[in-house]
């Protein structure tokens, strides 16, 4: 998996629309490279390696290597432009990283053991799909995992429940802790509410 993060790319030096669509028509998607306080870098880079690469989930939360003019420049993709019905990648834009600097992203979040919840008939809400995180590139992780096995229904985890790796911090629990947010609450199965108000009712009534 490790040849999806290297992508190679060409400098370009004819910009506008009208150039861009003359690049998508010979299969090859228009970029940009900027940050790291470098002037921005117009790319050129072919489709079908693009197109594969964004296929897999950790593209998006990896460090990415272009091989620029034979020079390799490591980099995240910050942002992706999509045809909107067909199977085309329309622009990318990638940001420069620094190993000796830390970065702020968003990496995705992989819930394990939730079949221990389903097995109780109750249902799962995921409030988060994805964590923004600082680190520096050597500790970015491919997604965080968040384990449910002790999860218990009607419980709720927060941003604070969740053991992020080594040298990893939260962007939200870095401004206090009124942003610690709720990532996934185990909610009790349907009807059980009424289940126990029933109960209370008969209750009540026989004691009368």
């Amino acid at each position: 998996m490790t040849d999806l993060f290297t992508l190679e790319a060409e400098l370009r030096t004819d910009l506008g629309k009208g150039a861009s669509r003359r690049l998508r028509h010979a299969n090859k998607v228009p970029a940009i490279l900027y940050g790291e306080g470098q002037e921005p870098v117009s790319l050129t880079l072919e489709h079908k390696n693009v197109f594969r690469a964004q296929q897999e989930e950790a593209f998006y939360s990896h460090v990415l290597t272009l091989n620029i003019a034979g020079k390799p420049v490591e980099c995240l993709i910050k942002d992706m432009q999509r045809h909107p019905f067909k199977d085309i990648v329309m622009h990318l834009d990638f940001i420069r990283i620094d190993a000796n600097h830390a970065l702020h992203t968003n990496v995705p979040v992989h819930f394990i053991n939730e079949e221990n919840i389903s097995k109780t008939g109750a249902t799962l809400a995921h409030h988060v799909t994805e964590i923004a995180i600082t680190c520096l590139p050597k500790d970015l992780p491919e997604f965080i995992e968040v384990d449910l096995v002790d999860l218990e229904v009607g419980q709720t985890l927060h941003l604070s429940d969740v053991k992020l790796p080594t040298g990893v911090t939260s962007d939200e629990l870095a401004k206090g802790e009124s942003h610690d947010q709720a990532v996934v609450t185990a909610n009790a199965p349907k009807g059980s509410s009424s289940d126990d108000d029933s109960e209370e009712a008969t209750e009540a009534a026989a004691a009368e």
